[in-house]
């Protein structure tokens, strides 16, 4: 019996262990490739989560509808001419001096940013990163100037509008007089209020042209201020992505979702203002839902703290880009990256860490960035040897290959690169087919000048069915769509679309498959 037992149990083995092979081989050869570090899986296809944890007003703009003052948002951009001298406000020499009103136009020097403090009060900030306040020079003139680093009292302001012309303002200075213009170089908190005077020869009004605006999360969040803010992104969260979209998303041929987050996520439920509480809720029920319907996902730190680009979409204040300028600032990003892997570590369904999205050139060094991917991936790998760590390539002048030698020394390492046939003057006149050509052609070629059979695997991680050419057909568009299906389809880490919904047809990927642009 024994030898029975024995030759029994060597047959099942050998047959086990060869059978084994054959699915082996066969689910390789079926993919196409097999991901290393002995872990087999469809390349992803997946969509991001765009606009949820991380607002964008582009994608929601109804978020933003009942701001009050909602054209003083943070980061607005204020240019301010003298009706009385004819002339711009200017910083003179971007910051560090005096405010001056002889500039004929309006570029950096003249661009005044806004901070907002509440519906009514405000600092400006300059070109040089100062802020517009007030200098006692003795007497009765109190010059303005701009020099302080930081604000205070005497650097906030009150900003009133005509309310006949809101293109015409006054600004109320903290000490109770308003700003006027005396010669071109003299600039003063001066001028005391006179009920009705508008015209142009008040020295104390000028014409307001708005310069660009931010709508991101620290402008939704700052602009409703603490009392409505939090009842205001809990509904947001709790409606935006709900666990429908995850069914939607497993029954439309998708496998995984990239999940943009802020890194004030890391201080749930109290994050430093003017953030609120509960986004590390909504995410935790996005991994709920995810191990449900079998989904992967991909954290993707989407704003750092000091923002890693300056854009909304990374919650820039105004536009200003402070990521890793200091190590306290690139430590504290790293926090939240060993926050996030520890939290999620035992999920089934966390598949990779994004530690930053987009870092920005030249500001974001590539000395300052790879410290940090190294500090990053160091914190995965404290609490995953599982998870994918994926290395944004930087935005700007740039080598696409920079983060090779890096990456490839890390096991299970992704380089994330965004391809939109946008953002870009040559896209302006494409026509379809030029668009569909530079796909085929132009992508394919990047591709596979980054794809290597030992170095780092390559994440399409954002792209989209949105181009510059104007009313194209949807049979056109579908062409398009496929394309990039097609040549994104051979990235070796694999895709995710930008985003999964958005007010903006084509870069919702739920309207595209709803409506017949994209069958996946």
């Amino acid at each position: 019996m024994e030898n029975s037992y024995y030759y029994s149990s060597t047959i099942k083995k050998l047959f086990f262990f060869y059978f084994s092979i054959f699915c082996f081989c066969t689910i390789s050869f079926s993919n196409g490739r097999s991901i290393p570090d002995g872990t087999d899986i469809p390349p992803v296809r997946a969509v991001n989560l765009g606009g949820w944890l991380v607002t964008e007003g582009w994608m929601k703009p109804s978020l933003f509808e009942s701001i009050p003052n909602q054209d003083f948002l943070d980061g607005t951009g204020l240019q301010l001419k003298s009706v009385i001298v004819g002339k711009f406000l200017c910083a003179e020499t971007g910051g560090g001096s005096i405010i001056v009103a002889n500039r004929t136009s309006a570029s950096g020097w003249e661009t005044f940013r806004l901070w907002r403090i509440n519906e009514t009060n405000f600092n400006l900030r300059v070109f040089g990163n100062q802020f517009v306040g007030l200098e006692n020079t003795g007497g009765n003139r109190i010059n303005i100037v701009a020099v302080a680093n930081a604000p205070s009292v005497t650097e906030t302001f009150q900003i009133l509008r005509n309310p006949n012309d809101s293109s015409r303002v006054r600004i109320k200075a903290s000490n109770g007089f308003f700003l006027q213009v005396k010669t071109e170089e003299v600039v003063t908190a001066d001028y005391q209020e006179i009920n009705g005077e508008w015209g142009d020869d008040n020295p104390s009004v000028f014409v307001l042209t708005l310069n660009g605006r931010l709508q991101g999360e620290y402008q939704l969040t700052n602009g409703y201020g603490p009392l409505i803010a939090p009842r205001i992104m809990k509904e947001h969260w709790s409606t935006y992505i709900v666990e429908e979209d995850f069914k939607f998303i497993k029954n439309n041929g998708l496998n995984a979702v990239r999940i943009p987050v802020g890194w004030w996520i890391a201080s749930d439920p109290s994050p430093p203002k003017p953030y609120v509480g509960g986004s590390l809720q909504a995410l935790d029920n996005a991994f709920i839902w995810a191990e449900k319907y079998g989904i992967k996902v991909i954290i993707d730190l989407h704003a750092a703290p000091g923002s890693q680009n300056g854009w909304e979409h990374s919650s820039s204040r105004d536009g200003s880009q402070e990521w890793g300028q200091t190590d306290t600032n690139i430590q504290q990003t790293v926090d939240v990256i060993d926050f996030l892997t520890a939290r999620y570590a035992r999920s089934p369904s966390l598949f990779a860490v994004e530690l930053i999205n987009e870092p920005l050139s030249p500001i974001a060094s590539l000395q300052n960035l790879t410290k940090f991917y190294q500090l990053g991936y160091d914190a995965v790998r404290k609490h995953s040897q599982s998870a994918y760590v994926v290395l944004s390539n930087r935005l700007g002048p740039m080598e696409p290959r920079e983060l090779f030698p890096l990456a490839s020394g890390f096991s299970k390492s992704v380089i994330d690169v965004h391809y939109y046939n946008l953002f870009s003057d040559i896209f302006n006149t494409f026509t379809v087919q030029q668009n569909i050509d530079y796909v085929y052609n132009n992508r394919s070629r990047q591709l596979s000048e980054l794809t290597t059979s030992n170095g780092p695997l390559i994440f399409v991680g954002e792209w989209v069915g949105e181009w510059q050419v104007s009313n194209a057909a949807k049979e056109e568009i579908q062409r398009y769509a496929e394309a990039q299906l097609q040549v994104f389809g051979r990235a070796t880490f694999g895709w995710a679309y930008w985003s999964l919904k958005n007010v903006n047809n084509y870069w919702s990927l739920e309207w595209m498959i709803q409506n017949g642009y994209i069958n996946l």
